[in-house]
């Protein structure tokens, strides 16, 4: 047995995996200490994975050469591409997991990645030395050295769940919670706080009457997480149901108001405001009658459904009888009740964008911890903080930072750092200022060559970016090349409510009609269909036709993106750290002295996006720079 790594990963919760899992994988000998090696990746809330903004984030990770979009695809029982009916630079995918399956799979991973160790425990302290940190220490008495450490705590840093009057220690059911490092931290000079967040009630599925439900079923068109081919979707796919609640159950979630821990008192920390309980959703909409909740399995052959929309912490009897209350569950029987959870986390704006630590070297933070939610952010910021603390050590000095137009990782991560949070963190499409570049159908074009550059993505990987762009570009050259004639298309753009056309016309032109796209335009003519099945990888055809298509109608829209990302890139590259003494320069409001001293933006452009920095605090900025 040894003493003595690289990195140490602490926690195996969606950031850890990934964070060990890129450690290890760009050389450095890594360590990835858990409590429960039985409960690695495990899903704490819903069985699922993407959703809108989160999809896309899960197809970065994979871009990168993160393993959550492979481990999702292979765990899948539903995938379903959200938002369609928009344009595409909201389509998100996303997917019911057998939770289950997905913890296996990803100890299987881990299990087989070279260079990685894991070892069953709780670190109770970090050890320092010289002022940067040297290691940990763990409740059974072992010290592991590292050159650097990733805290992934999750919500287990001294963690409390809420159950109505009931509090009950632990970072989820049945496992403990983690002592000491909050404590240690701050006396060392982290800003630390507390934000709760909850889960819903799990249900017999045997005891729902399916027929008063509304059944959602899955996509069946080849979608799936990973670019990788030969990742394909292998379980047995399920369906959702939906229910609705009503007045008489309000009438009784009301009634138990005075025993929720969030309305008595009896929790004091910050709740995301996206994702409400049940027991705020009828005091915030009261005028609402009724509220959707979705019954989605938790497993390919499991009768154990999440009841998603209905995340409580009010008392068992409460939460019983107003689930009665509901129709298709008239009968219900409950596996587990839903419960609140607080936990400590650290201000962000504490962290460099490569997520290491400003008061301790070597020291980084990922995921919960860090005041976000979801798996995907969590995993993101992993991955992100595996290959910077890597890199420290592998190739010293080099850092690897994703830009706001480069990813939505880029753009939680420079949220963080640059505006902190006042409530959990969740990535949204409308946080993106460059979304029409951000699309999950391009994540590989725009970050494999990124990870290539690292080792992060291999061969594989990579000959399946380029194999996919090299077929995509061949469809546009010859979309933008071919012509048709009136005989070939008019018959059918009269039999689908379209104007005829007058003379011959590329297909190019055609495609930009919103009702004509490239797979009806390959039925309509033969000769295309057939340049189509000749030229067309069948595996990935979907992801492939998607992604000319996309290129081809909105290439004005991407350009004009392309061009305002260009003008404030210029920012980016004006260096401030290090340049200014804020507290001397009286032109600035004190507002934009404190908060410029307090977050220390690394440029320009970072100081520009922070809150209370206004444009003639910038150009003041400029000026002192000599711009």
């Amino acid at each position: 047995m040894r003493f003595d790594y690289d990195v140490i990963v602490v926690g195996a919760g969606h950031a850890g995996c990934e964070a060990a899992h890129a450690s290890a994988t760009l050389g450095a000998d890594t360590l990835l200490i858990t409590i429960d090696m039985n409960k690695i990746a495990q899903m704490s809330c819903n069985p699922a994975v993407g959703g809108i903004a989160k999809g896309q984030i899960v197809r970065e990770i994979d871009a990168l050469g993160g393993m959550m979009g492979v481990v999702t695809d292979r765990s899948s029982i539903q995938f379903r591409m959200l938002n369609r009916s928009k344009g595409p630079a909201m389509w998100s995918p996303r997917a019911q997991a057998d939770r289950m399956v997905f913890s296996l799979t990803w100890r299987s991973i881990l299990e087989q990645t070279p260079r990685l160790s894991m070892w069953q425990d709780s670190v109770i302290s970090l050890v320092i030395s010289d002022g940067r940190v040297a290691g940990v220490k763990t409740a059974l008495g072992v010290e592991f050295r590292a050159k650097a450490v990733i805290l992934t705590a999750g919500t287990f840093l001294n963690g409390l769940m809420h159950i109505g009057p009931v509090k009950i220690e632990g970072g989820r059911v049945a496992e403990p919670a983690a002592h000491g490092v909050t404590e240690q931290l701050k006396d060392l000079g982290f800003t630390t706080d507390r934000m709760k967040t909850g889960t819903p009630v799990r249900i017999d599925g045997r005891s729902v009457d399916f027929s008063l439900a509304t059944m959602q079923e899955g996509d069946d068109d080849g979608h799936k997480f990973s670019y990788l081919p030969g990742v394909e979707r292998t379980l047995r796919q399920r369906p959702c149901y939906t229910v609705y609640t009503n007045a008489e159950t309000h009438e009784i979630l009301r009634k138990g108001l005075p025993d929720s821990p969030l309305y008595n008192g009896q929790i004091q920390s910050i709740g995301p405001r996206y994702c409400p309980s049940i027991e705020t959703k009828i005091v915030t909409f009261a005028d609402k009658s009724e509220h959707q909740l979705f019954l989605e399995p938790e497993g390919e052959s499991t009768t154990e459904y999440y009841l998603n929309g209905f995340s409580s912490s009010l008392p068992v009897n409460i939460q019983f009888e107003a689930l009665q209350t509901i129709p298709a569950l008239r009968d219900v029987q409950l596996y587990r009740p839903g419960y609140a959870i607080e936990y400590d986390f650290f201000d962000p704006t504490q962290l460099h964008h490569s997520l290491e630590t400003k008061l301790i070297p070597g020291l980084y933070f990922a995921g919960q911890v860090n005041g976000t939610t979801g798996y995907e952010e969590a995993a993101g910021q992993g991955l992100i903080a595996g290959i910077n603390a890597a890199l420290s050590v592998v190739k010293p000095g080099e850092t690897f930072t994703l830009a706001r137009d480069e990813a939505y990782i880029g753009v939680l991560i420079d949220d963080l750092v640059t505006k902190g949070v006042d409530e959990p963190y969740r990535m949204f499409t409308s946080r993106a200022e460059y979304r029409i570049l951000l699309r999950q159908d391009d994540a590989d074009m725009r970050l494999t060559p990124r990870a290539a550059q690292i080792g992060l993505a291999k061969a594989d990987r990579i000959t399946a970016m380029e194999s996919k762009r090299a077929q995509r570009d061949s469809l546009i050259q010859y979309f933008s090349s071919c012509s048709v004639s009136p005989g070939d298309v008019n018959p059918w753009l009269e039999s689908i409510g379209e104007q005829p056309i007058k003379q011959s016309v590329k297909l190019e032109s055609l495609l930009l009609r919103p009702a004509v796209t490239i797979e009806s335009l390959s039925s309509a003519v033969p000769s295309f269909g057939q340049f189509i099945d000749n030229n067309i990888e069948t595996q990935r055809r979907q992801e492939i036709l998607e992604a000319a298509e996309i290129l081809l109608k909105y290439q004005g829209y991407i350009k004009r993106e392309r061009d305002n990302a260009a003008k404030l890139h210029r920012l980016e590259g004006l260096s401030l750290r290090g340049k200014i003494d804020y507290s001397t320069i009286k032109a600035l409001s004190t507002e934009a002295r404190q908060k410029l001293q307090h977050i220390n933006p690394e440029t320009i452009g970072q100081a520009s996006r922070i809150p209370g920095i206004s444009p003639a605090d910038v150009n003041i900025l400029l000026l002192l720079l000599g711009r």
